[in-house]
């Protein structure tokens, strides 16, 4: 009794040590913090500015080192919009080739940047090419220009509004094709200059229908994958042994499609590879992986637990190497997104003539391989959430079916001859594996229903709210499509009206 008493008066004593209501000073410093923590964003996001405006100036002062005649004012602002060119395409389609990889948790933001900043440079700088086409796709005829003046603007003008559209899609948090973006700004300024007919429209024609190519055939692949790892490995009693021999195929099948991928479109500039011999390669290096990946994972499974997180963890590494794999090829294609016009604005400027080819001096690449890293770096993490974590939850087996399925995708549609977006493709997996999900998370309570003729109060609760879940963010859907309907147009309509500025406030070259 006398222990209960004292017990009661030491709890007593704490009562005025922990009052409920909270005081007028700690009401006060909740709201010092939440100020100092907007403050702290608000100078990162200054700082990334500030430090993207340094590249732009230190662009500016190495082109204007330069010597030679060609090297004139108009050409100096050209290169520093390349330069913003570059850094927007760092900032919004890179997140999709390691996007996934982040949303799955097998890379850390951090690690992701680093991996595709690397890997971007790397393929820009060893296999970007050192000729390029003046006119991106072939969309307009550059013969029908009436002069090489006239020319160089309506590429200055097709590089700025493809840049500025980039960064408000970007601002948005839509990742849209690059690729699309500057043909949209190369057949407007190309429209505005000569008229509507300059334009190629069979070959806007396709682009018009990759569209709608590259994200359903993207899905589509990407689900049939899950699909494929699911009845048959997920949903099996033994996942161990069924990992064992699945796995290490799906592996192989990955290590092959990307050989294949690399050698179509990642090293073209380096060495023009017939299909029989990207053909060859894939199946060389299919058959290597299958053997090493056989022996390794029959080593690992013998300690691992039968679960999903443990075959997850099978997929951690190849996912790793293909987020590596696809920067490399994004940074040795779409470099020329960035430096393609700039390329032939310099071209012109040095030999006075409009050609179909350029070469590309080595301070242009630069000026692309570098301006790519640093907008991923200051600027790529927003576009990396969205694709990788917004969208819809990811873990390692379903980002390695965007993956693949990204690779898949690319390979068919260069065999096929259509222009498809890189972007449209892994957005499209992406949404793929999170419907078919949707699909079969209901089909599992509809047979569980089915099987149970009298089910109780819960179940049916919990049936109902299973198929009124929602796996994949609706709104992401909507304004993604949005954005990639009017990539083309609105970059258009913008390289229009800038090319008139320009030529109304004499700024030509």
């Amino acid at each position: 009794m006398i222990l209960a008493a004292f017990r009661k008066n030491a709890q007593m004593s704490k009562l005025p040590l922990e009052p409920k209501a909270k005081t007028a000073l700690d009401k006060d410093l909740k709201k010092i913090a939440i100020v100092e923590a907007a403050a702290q964003i608000q100078g990162q996001a200054i700082a990334r500015v500030g430090l993207a405006l340094l590249f732009l100036i230190a662009v500016w002062i190495v082109t204007s080192m330069q010597s030679g005649a060609g090297f004139t004012p108009f050409v100096v602002a050209a290169a520093v919009i390349g330069g913003y060119m570059a850094m927007n395409i760092g900032a919004n389609d890179v997140a999709n080739n390691v996007g996934p990889a982040v949303g799955s948790k097998a890379l850390t933001l951090t690690a992701a940047i680093v991996i595709a900043a690397t890997f971007e440079s790397a393929g820009a700088l060893l296999a970007g090419g050192d000729v390029i086409s003046t006119i991106k796709k072939g969309i307009i005829d550059p013969t029908l220009m009436p002069d090489t003046d006239t020319f160089m603007t309506a590429m200055m003008a097709a590089l700025l509004a493809a840049a500025l559209w980039l960064n408000l899609a970007t601002f948005l948090g839509a990742p849209v094709s690059t690729t699309h973006s500057i043909v949209g700004g190369v057949m407007g300024a190309g429209i505005a200059a000569t008229g509507f007919g300059a334009v190629n429209w069979p070959t806007m024609s396709k682009i018009a229908a990759s569209w709608v190519i590259s994200p359903i055939l993207g899905g589509i692949i990407a689900a049939l994958f899950l699909y494929i790892i699911k009845r048959n490995v997920l949903m099996k009693e033994d996942k161990i042994q069924a990992a064992k021999k699945w796995v290490p195929l799906l592996v192989a099948i990955m290590a092959g499609v990307f050989t294949m991928y690399l050698m179509s479109k990642g090293l073209k500039k380096l060495y023009q590879s017939s299909w029989m011999e990207i053909i060859a390669g894939g199946i060389f290096l299919f058959g290597i992986s299958w053997t090493m990946m056989r022996t390794r994972i029959a080593a690992k499974a013998e300690h691992m637990e039968n679960k999903n997180k443990s075959v997850n963890q099978l997929f951690v590494v190849p996912l790793i190497f293909s987020a590596a794999l696809l920067s490399f090829a994004h940074g040795a294609n779409d470099v020329a997104n960035a430096v393609g016009p700039l390329a032939a604005i310099v071209s012109v400027a040095d030999t006075g003539e409009i050609t179909a080819k350029a070469s590309i001096p080595l301070w242009v690449m630069l000026v692309g391989a570098v301006g790519i890293s640093i907008g991923l770096v200051l600027f790529g993490s927003k576009l990396i959430k969205t694709v990788g974590q917004e969208i819809t939850k990811l873990n390692p087996i379903r980002a390695f079916c965007v993956a693949l399925s990204a690779a898949i995708t690319v390979i068919i549609a260069s065999a096929m001859g259509l222009p498809v977006s890189s972007t449209h493709i892994a957005v499209g997996g992406v949404f793929g594996v999170g419907f078919l999900r949707e699909y079969m998370e209901r089909r599992k309570f509809a047979e569980a229903a089915a099987l149970n003729q009298s089910p109780g109060e819960p179940t049916k609760k919990a049936i109902s709210k299973a198929r009124e879940r929602k796996l994949v963010r609706r709104h992401h859907a909507w304004t993604i499509a949005a954005a990639w309907i009017i990539t083309v147009p609105l970059a258009a309509i913008l390289a229009a009206g800038l090319f008139h500025i320009m030529i109304a406030l004499n700024v030509t070259a």
